[in-house]
Formats: C-alpha cells, structure tokens, sequence
C-alpha cells in the first residue's frame, strides 16, 4: 500500500485521491489524511464503530491542517487484548501516516460489549498554543510536508 504523505492544498488533493483509488484507498479530496485514517482502520480492525475527528482545528497549525487526530474505534479484534496492544494495533495501521503527517493521535480503543456498556466517549483539552508565537512554524510545517 502507497504512504499517504501530508498534502499542501496547492499540490492538487483531487490528483493526489485520483492516484491512491486504484489501490483501494478512498481519499475526500479536500482530507485526504483523514480518509486514509478512516480506510485503514477499517481495513486493518473491522470495527463495528469508527469515528474519526480531525482536531487540528483545536491546535496552533494553519486552516485546513490534518495534523491532530481523535479515533474512536470499537472492533471484535479487541476482545481480550490490553489498551496497549490495542493501541499498538491502531499505531501499526497508521504508521505511515504517524511517520509524516500526523502530529498527534488520541485513541480510544474498546470492545463491542464495552462500548455497549459505556458509550461515553473522552474530550481533547484546549490547545496551550505551544506553537503560537513560534515564529518558525510555518516553514517547520512546510519541511514535514515535501
């Protein structure tokens, strides 16, 4: 399977979904990131419920940014696995895109009975703005995307 690497918006998304279709994966030309996460978590864990939430939104990145990420994923593949290998699962799907475009990654891993049982769901804190005033952070961001 082809890398998703991270996509400038000047870079032609809608080309970049066109190449990745003939090996499966379904881009959204506008987040190709995050349907790349949606596309190989379902591969990888069958999950009876998936939810990917692009949070970059949340962060001190520029508008549009696919950087920052909340999955919530419920797979019968976790059944008497510990959190951590369930983690370890989701992080092997994604390396790719842990490796070039995905900053950060909160996952919330459970069972079927689990999430039937408590279908709360965790909430991502503000964004301290570590990066706000750092003056070099476009061109730290553009370096990660060539």
């Amino acid at each position: 399977m082809l890398p998703v690497h991270c996509c400038r918006p000047s870079l032609g998304a809608l080309t970049f979904a066109r190449r990745l279709a003939h090996i499966g994966l379904q881009m959204e030309p506008d987040r190709p990131v995050e349907a790349a996460v949606r596309t190989k978590l379902t591969q990888a864990l069958q999950p009876v419920h998936l939810e990917v939430l692009n949070e970059s939104h949340m962060h001190a990145v520029p508008k549009g940014s696919e950087s920052h990420f909340r999955v919530r994923v419920v797979s019968q593949q976790f059944e008497g696995v510990s959190l951590l290998q369930r983690h370890r699962l989701v992080n092997e799907a994604l390396k790719d895109e842990l490796s070039t475009c995905i900053h950060a990654l909160a996952i919330e891993a459970k069972t079927p009975q689990q999430w039937d049982s408590n279908p709360t769901v965790g909430k991502s804190p503000p964004c301290l703005g570590g990066s706000k005033h750092d003056n070099t952070m476009a061109d730290k961001l553009k370096a990660g995307r060539d």
